[in-house]
């Protein structure tokens, strides 16, 4: 992919953590982390399972022999494939695996996002499906004690995933699509 068009990767993805993550808090804890020098975002160009499984890996290693004060967390974002929302799954179940085998179940967890997440079980037209679109294939690194220490820091943290539906169904899917549709590169967080 060339540097361009990565470039753009990159910026849709802030658009989007802007726009709609901290935009629309669906992660309400998500601003600290994203403006600060917390988040690693990392563009995966490779358009094969192998490079991307490489990719995977190497970040998996990176955040695990971090500190949280380096790392807080990453997001790999992959612009070039699993564009299909089942090799998509498919590839999160290895991940999954990879991370047990590394005897870092426990310690980092992963949250799955991508363009065409569906909730099973989920009319294909509901709203909630968009807690988890977002414009390219990615998958969020968490360290679990982090997430364990925020989430207890945050009044009724398990109501968060039904007041992100109820957000967006009250914003609706027309307004949510074309919210999504003018996504646009910004640096509002720098």
């Amino acid at each position: 992919m060339p540097t361009e068009a990565l470039t753009v990767a990159e910026q849709r993805t802030k658009a989007w953590l802007d726009s709609f993550v901290v935009g629309l808090n669906l992660c309400p804890f998500a601003r600290p982390v994203i403006v600060s020098e917390g988040l690693r975002l990392t563009l995966n160009k490779s358009s094969q399972v192998e490079g991307i499984l490489h990719g995977f890996l190497t970040e998996l290693e990176l955040i695990s022999s971090s500190d949280e004060t380096e790392i807080a967390t990453t997001l790999l974002v992959v612009p070039n494939a699993l564009a299909n929302f089942e090799e998509y799954l498919g590839f999160v179940e290895l991940a999954e695996e990879l991370i047990e085998e590394a005897d870092l179940e426990g310690v980092i967890q992963l949250a799955s996002f991508h363009p065409d997440y569906r909730f099973d079980g989920e009319p294909e037209d509901s709203a909630s499906h968009f807690t988890n679109r977002s414009p390219y294939p990615m998958i969020h690194f968490l360290r679990e004690e982090m997430m364990e220490r925020v989430l207890g820091e945050f009044p009724d943290s398990e109501q968060i995933p039904q007041q992100n539906i109820q957000t967006l169904e009250t914003i609706g899917r027309s307004e949510i699509e074309r919210r999504w549709n003018s996504l646009e590169p910004t640096d509002s967080l720098k």
